[in-house]
């Protein structure tokens, strides 16, 4: 599942990000990479330890866990700080698959779902886009600032390479309770249907028993 969740962050509080993240100093991002992405990547992140990243990454971290259709799409069990990268003229990363583990102080955290907020305007930069491949398909989103790609981290992705001005981006990876994504898709399918329904037909006596088959999905298929 692809999903475009829109407005994680208002216009005024993404460009207060921006103006942050310009003086901030930046490192090589290939430091983050495995061996084999190390190949094709090319760009700049900001460190993990680095106090803008953590304040920016848990003011979206709060934000996140009062989105509704990010709780209802990710089913978020465990989450990676955000961290920061940025794209300048002839930057890129080329095709790359996430790591199925990423290390969090002592503990791992298993990457179901990959997440890009998007923080540049796009008329700010020429490429850039975020190519994930869907299938036999590819498909490029180039979001406004303050929107959110969720997509699952089993996808082979590459950013497309910079042409013109700067790409900044945060990122992250959920484990989810839920970690089949086919499953997650019906249970998020579901749980829109139910919300639906219960504006339009509150009082609908079958709502009580499709929460219940909702619930007892998550029971069957969710852990801990």
């Amino acid at each position: 599942m692809l999903l475009t969740i829109p407005g994680v962050l208002e216009a005024q509080e993404a460009a207060s990000f921006r103006q942050a993240l310009e003086s901030a100093e930046w490192s090589d991002g290939r430091a983050t990479a495995g061996y084999l992405s190390q190949r094709v990547k090319d760009n700049e992140q900001l460190r993990e330890d680095h106090p803008l990243a953590q304040k920016l990454g848990t003011r979206i971290l709060d934000l996140l866990e009062r989105n509704q259709t990010f709780v209802s799409a990710a089913l978020p069990l465990k989450i990676v700080p955000p961290l920061f990268n940025r794209y300048q003229t002839g930057k890129t990363y080329g095709r790359h698959i996430d790591g199925g583990m990423r290390p969090v102080g002592p503990h791992r955290v298993r990457t179901d779902l990959s997440a890009t907020l998007f923080l540049s305007p796009p008329e700010n930069y020429d490429g850039g886009e975020l190519i994930v491949e869907d299938g036999a398909s590819e498909r490029a989103f180039k979001l406004k600032p303050g929107d959110l790609l969720l997509y699952p981290a089993t996808s082979v992705h590459r950013v497309a390479p910079v042409t013109r001005g700067e790409r900044l981006a945060g990122f992250f990876w959920i484990q989810s309770m839920v970690r089949g994504n086919e499953q997650r898709a019906l249970l998020f399918q579901l749980d829109n249907a139910l919300r639906l329904l219960g504006r339009d037909v509150p009082d609908h006596p079958s709502l009580v028993e499709m929460m219940g088959i909702y619930h007892n999905l998550i029971r069957q298929w969710g852990e801990s």
